[in-house]
């Protein structure tokens, strides 16, 4: 009864003070990353569902008009529908059983500890009423969409060798007391306090438009489905205030087991570095090789210049030196934006890295662990890989 008054006043002072901050999904590129990069969002960060009992039944709030993508206020953009900018085909293609790694961005200012997840809705009807051009889904259909993503929970234990703790801001036999959700660290932690400590990262590792980001990393298994377009959803509860955030990302999933849903859609996948595209459907051909973008945020200076190093030749066998660099033509301030597109067989897996060369030679290299990827088989000739420097 104690911890429900409490809860109750962090409700009414969230909703009379409209705290600032908080945080979106960044990796894969969600719609409201869209939004900011397209100059439509002043504050990505801010798509909040509030005030709602976010803590500790993570599953009890309603989503009303947020639904699985989210709903700005402050800018009132509601990213459950697609635009010209996001929702018209897929950001990146994953390989159904594949472990990926996934990210999102919290605020300096409003970094309220809590829980997270990431979700895949496997009914491909109820989720292409997300994918239709000029449809708002209703309230109501927000709400199946929500039910059907929670049901579609990814859990951080699917993922060999990653650390899913309970939550320490929770206690056994509330029903935050799960590790198939992710945590944050204490919330009154003295260092490496909440969401912030999950990456341990620098301020500034990632955008936000308030007081600057943290990136927040994970792993996640692509589940056994085929979906030429489908939607994977981002849901944070935080632990201080009854604020949800929700974010989606459009990708699609090739070369599992599974059967393409009959109601999926045909798309044409492209990346921002490659005019490049291919059409998809379930009776297509499939490809020998694949147009693999790698996509870097990495903030520099006058001089220095971002390549990507990995185990195979193509990118250097480890070599600094031979390893191809990227291009910083798209790069802008709020954007730091570094990409290169390499051809790689299908099947093809490697580890990889991100190195900073400086004018006078020296390298300086992202931090551990290795990151890995396997080209995807299937009728894709293309996809995108989207990272934040670490």
């Amino acid at each position: 009864m104690k911890y429900q008054a409490v809860t109750a006043v962090v409700w009414l002072f969230s909703a009379a003070t409209s705290v600032s901050g908080h945080g979106y999904l960044t990796i894969p590129s969600s719609r409201t990353r869209l939004g900011s990069e397209a100059g439509l969002d002043t504050c990505p960060e801010c798509t909040i569902l509030e005030p709602v009992s976010s803590w500790p039944n993570l599953t009890a709030a309603l989503v009303g008009r947020s639904g699985p993508c989210g709903y700005n206020a402050r800018v009132s953009i509601d990213y459950n529908q697609p635009s010209d900018n996001w929702g018209v085909s897929p950001v990146a293609s994953y390989t159904a059983g594949q472990v990926v790694d996934v990210q999102w961005c919290v605020d300096h200012n409003g970094d309220h500890g809590g829980m997270f997840s990431y979700r895949i809705c496997d009914d491909q009807e109820l989720v292409n009423k997300f994918l239709t051009p000029g449809y708002l889904p209703t309230d109501a259909e927000k709400q199946q969409a929500e039910d059907c993503f929670q049901a579609g929970t990814l859990p951080c234990t699917d993922v060999t060798g990653q650390t899913c703790g309970y939550n320490p801001d929770c206690t056994e036999g509330q029903p935050c007391w799960r590790n198939d959700w992710f945590t944050c660290n204490a919330f009154q932690a003295s260092d490496r306090r909440a969401c912030e400590g999950v990456d341990n990262a620098a301020l500034g590792s990632c955008f936000t438009t308030i007081s600057g980001g943290y990136t927040v990393t994970k792993q996640i298994r692509i589940p056994d489905i085929v979906s030429n377009h489908t939607l994977l959803s981002f849901k944070w509860n935080s632990f201080q205030t009854g604020q949800i955030y929700l974010s989606c990302a459009d990708i699609a999933i090739v070369g599992g087991t599974g059967t393409v849903p009959s109601s999926s859609t045909t798309l044409s996948t492209s990346t921002r570095s490659s005019t490049t595209s291919t059409t998809a459907s379930s009776s297509c051909s499939p490809v020998s090789s694949v147009a693999v973008t790698f996509n870097e945020a990495a903030t520099t200076v006058s001089g220095q210049t971002i390549k990507v190093v990995g185990s195979i030749s193509q990118l250097g066998s480890w070599d600094p030196s031979s390893a191809p660099a990227l291009d910083a033509s798209q790069y802008t301030s709020s954007s730091p934006l570094w990409s290169y597109t390499v051809s790689l067989p299908v099947g093809t897996t490697f580890e990889y890295k991100f190195v900073n060369v400086a004018s006078d030679g020296t390298v300086t290299w992202e931090s551990d662990p290795n990151r890995s990827f396997t080209v995807p088989s299937g009728c894709q000739s293309a996809v995108a890989v989207d990272t934040t420097w670490r």
